[in-house]
């Protein structure tokens, strides 16, 4: 049975954001965390109509984030390296991050924590995703064609992205069968901490629904890491994201909804939710045709 819901929201900044990459300031970032602790945002919303708990993880947010409700500090630096001149972090706050997120994964246990869903904040993130999927495709996907307009760049700035993607896998040179290095030379705070959250999960045999494009690239990260992850991950939603559909393929999952969504914070996987629970009450509560006194079929 499901009596506790918690979505996770992990935030990082990152370094790449100094190439043009999104359409938003990093700033962004950091204001719109602070709208997830006041409750407006589009999270909080849909937390309150599933009756899921809202924890936002400051994983490496640029600046500092006033204390409030639901708010975890774990900040391992202010915003990652610029993947496009050099790694994103160090070997060991690659391992940090996905220390951080079983750490907060755990955290909860005490409350039930029985179903469990990760979302992001972090302008720029999509350019690592990005990255990320195009190391770890079993079909060496091109790095331009995975990766898509984020926050609503296109035209120029959309090859832009492109470019510094591909220069991105060019300079930090990620090795696809280790991906402790992928994080580090060309992921992100937040991503490691999804990946964290997935493994810690599975670790206690709790179901994660991972959102958009962003937590399906830690989901993949955690399944490299561990395979048998997979069999705890529900993939809520098909992003309008270039690359999404390949990471849910590599993943083996099929999508609850798509709805052409790219918000990203959990807002996907809270949507799907209310489907996973409903489901979970037909198993429970739902009579058989033997307990009902329902005949059954005359074929086999």
């Amino acid at each position: 049975q499901v009596r506790d819901k918690v979505v996770f929201t992990m935030a990082g900044d990152h370094g790449v954001v100094a190439e043009g990459v999104s359409a938003f300031p990093q700033e962004v970032t950091r204001q719109m965390v602070q709208n997830f602790l006041n409750g407006g945002a589009a999270v909080n919303v849909l937390a309150r109509h599933v009756g899921a708990r809202v924890v936002v993880v400051d994983c490496g947010v640029v600046g500092e984030i006033s204390p409030g409700p639901g708010l975890r500090s774990k900040k391992i630096g202010h915003g990652t390296g610029n993947i496009a001149r050099g790694p994103a972090m160090s070997t060991g706050d690659a391992v940090r991050s996905i220390e951080l997120g079983i750490e907060t994964l755990e955290e909860e246990l005490p409350r039930g924590a029985d179903l469990v869903a990760v979302g992001d904040m972090g302008i720029g993130n999509t350019t690592p995703s990005s990255a990320i999927i195009a190391v770890l495709s079993s079909g060496n996907a091109d790095a331009r064609e995975v990766t898509g307009q984020g926050t609503g760049v296109n035209g120029a700035a959309l090859t832009r992205k492109q470019d510094v993607v591909a220069a991105a896998l060019e300079v930090n040179q990620p090795d696809s069968d280790d991906p402790i290095d992928v994080l580090a030379k060309v992921g992100g705070f937040e991503i490691g901490a999804i990946a964290g959250v997935c493994l810690g999960a599975a670790r206690h045999r709790r179901p994660v629904i991972i959102d958009g494009f962003i937590s399906s690239a830690g989901a993949l990260l955690a399944a490299r890491i561990e395979p048998k992850v997979k069999g705890y991950l529900i993939a809520s939603h098909l992003s309008t994201e270039r690359g999404h559909r390949l990471i849910l393929e590599e993943l083996g999952k099929r999508p609850v909804l798509d709805l052409e969504m790219r918000l990203g914070e959990g807002t996907g996987a809270l949507l799907a939710m209310s489907i996973v629970e409903a489901s979970v009450k037909l198993l429970d509560q739902m009579a058989t045709f033997s307990e009902a006194g329902v005949n059954e079929s005359l074929t086999e």
